[in-house]
């Protein structure tokens, strides 16, 4: 696909269970190789991309906690697991011979650069993918937190949230075969109808900031390349 991109800088939020096999759990090789080669396909179009990545694929703090867990632990071990993550992706990248550098939240300096603001900047200029590990680096916020506030800091012109639904319905289409997706919602309406796809601080961060959001459908074919070209793609939140 060619042509000009509406967007100069992304953020691209992944959950962890896209770098996922059959089972849902663990880290695929071939699904790493498959976003990496969107990523590139978006960088052909000469669009800078920041990275967050879940880790849904390898913990889910839900079930520390449950089973009594701290929730600051569980949120720190799923922080870690985020890094383990961003490692794979940036092989895969480095693979397509895409530069890569993942940066955290958490100090790992011998895996990745401690998350600096201008220095990611600076990596998005001279035309590296940076993936940004380790949430926030605090326990209690999301990863798709992290998304919002890492894309309002490196001034992102839009976050891309690429998940396993193709937007923002009134009901769950899981349930409701006659559900409707929106196309564009505001802010206020995704907090007021507490949509499950972002988190309210996320959104409430995106709001506050003036950063739109796209909710889109990862395994959608060309989703990503066609939201970073202006096409109509799952739902916007602005």
């Amino acid at each position: 696909m060619t042509g000009m991109p509406k967007y100069n800088r992304i953020l691209l939020k992944l959950g962890g269970e896209s770098l996922s096999g059959e089972e849902g759990f663990g880290i695929d090789p071939k699904r790493a190789t498959w976003i990496a080669e969107i990523i590139k396909r978006v960088k052909q179009l000469g669009v800078e991309v920041a990275v967050v990545i879940g880790a849904g694929n390898l913990w889910r703090g839900q079930i520390g906690i449950e089973a009594g867990m701290e929730r600051a632990t569980a949120d720190y071990m799923g922080m870690i697991a985020t890094v383990m993550n961003a490692m794979a992706l940036q092989d895969a990248l480095e693979r397509q011979g895409i530069g890569t550098r993942v940066q955290t939240a958490i100090e790992m300096r011998a895996v990745a650069e401690p998350y600096i603001r201008l220095r990611a900047i600076r990596h998005l200029e001279k035309g590296r993918v940076v993936i940004l590990g380790g949430g926030t680096g605090n326990p209690y916020f999301t990863t798709d937190s992290a998304a919002a506030l890492r894309g309002m800091e490196i001034n992102a012109d839009v976050l891309i949230k690429a998940t396993k639904v193709d937007g923002v319905y009134d009901t769950d289409p899981k349930v409701d075969p006659n559900a409707q997706r929106h196309d564009h919602m505001t802010f206020m309406d995704a907090l007021n109808k507490r949509v499950k796809v972002l988190d309210s601080t996320a959104i409430s961060l995106a709001m506050d900031n003036h950063l739109p959001v796209i909710v889109l459908d990862l395994w959608e074919e060309d989703a990503v390349v066609r939201a970073v070209l202006g096409e109509k793609v799952g739902t916007m939140i602005s």
